[in-house]
């Protein structure tokens, strides 16, 4: 069975990145599929989303792989949720960039962990889904390396589909250079606030600009949604019945049945 990597990525920090990739985690968890979160952003956001710690020694985090200290295999940490597993990060993450700075492979540094450890084991994850720093940084580059497909959350804001189009140059330049296999599986709207103008307008333009690559389901601003990470629980196990667990739930359905799309066509 072939895991597949996906990225969840928007260099614009605050458009549901994290929660988005907290929420497919626990839905596809919740549907029988195996779950690994590699937590690649030095705020550790998605380490502390599920409920671990993010100011652990980084001996035992993504970091001590990035930097060849340790295997995937070494640092894979159980959360509290069935079928799902992480790669903790943490804040000295940060520094990478300058630390690897004299070897020319660094941007396949991930990829070629994250290939020795599947080849390796019998690591039976059908998903492995990256949480990119909200940066076009070293670290983004290293999971765009390593991922087969990409989800971009875009918030239904003014000036949102501008660092989308820059984000889709940066996609093509990585695609033409270093990973030709790489597709943006889809764009997810998030954020969405049906009582203001811009919301719908917003969500029209990407529409019209990118078509299909836009998931129906649209995911709303929520009090619970925004709750849920400071008690360590996604929103999904948090509170089932609130509106961002439903948009994610339905999101969750739209990534799979897509699935089976995609592997129909290949």
């Amino acid at each position: 069975m072939k895991s597949k990597i996906i990225s969840i990525i928007n260099q614009k920090g605050g458009v549901g990145k994290t929660t988005t990739v907290i929420n497919l985690a626990a839905g596809l968890s919740l549907q029988n599929k195996k779950v690994l979160v590699i937590d690649l952003d030095p705020q550790g956001n998605a380490t502390t989303g599920l409920g671990l710690s993010n100011l652990e020694n980084s001996e035992s985090s993504i970091y001590s792989v990035l930097n060849g200290e340790k295997k995937i295999a070494d640092v894979i940490k159980k959360t509290n949720f069935e079928n799902l597993e992480i790669v903790t990060s943490n804040v000295d993450l940060s520094g990478l960039e300058v630390e690897t700075a004299g070897d020319n492979r660094r941007a396949f540094i991930l990829k070629d962990q994250l290939t020795a450890y599947l080849n390796d084991s019998r690591a039976e994850y059908t998903h492995i889904l990256i949480d990119c720093p909200p940066s076009l940084s070293l670290l983004t580059i290293m999971a765009l390396v390593a991922s087969n497909s990409l989800i971009v959350p875009l918030q239904t804001e003014f000036f949102a589909l501008e660092g989308v189009t820059q984000l889709i140059k940066t996609i093509e330049r990585i695609k033409s250079n270093l990973n030709p296999e790489l597709v943006i599986r889809g764009i997810l709207l998030t954020m969405y606030d049906k009582r203001n103008k811009l919301s719908s307008q917003v969500e029209k333009e990407a529409r019209d600009y990118f078509k299909e690559q836009v998931y129906e389901t649209i995911v709303p601003r929520n009090v619970r949604l925004s709750e849920a990470p400071s008690h360590g629980i996604p929103v999904l196990i948090y509170d089932k019945t609130c509106p961002g667990s439903k948009s994610y739930f339905s999101f969750t359905e739209e990534f799979l049945n897509q699935e089976n799309k995609f592997e129909s066509a290949a």
